[in-house]
């Protein structure tokens, strides 16, 4: 895992909608703050995620 996320400056301020990204590895992970980096995380090749932010932005 990786000790370097970063919480999404899209997140809400009131802690129920906050993301968190990471690297590990060639991977992006993300995870969802409310469950204090005990719960599941989304594992993306790096190439994929460049993919999939590139298609968000248009």
């Amino acid at each position: 895992m990786t000790d370097n996320w970063r919480k999404s400056t899209y997140s809400g301020g009131s802690g129920g909608e906050c993301l968190e990204a990471g690297t590990a590895a060639g991977m992006v992970l993300v995870r969802d703050t409310k469950n204090n980096g005990n719960g599941p995380v989304l594992r993306v090749c790096a190439a994929d995620w460049k993919r999939l932010t590139a298609a968000i932005k248009g």
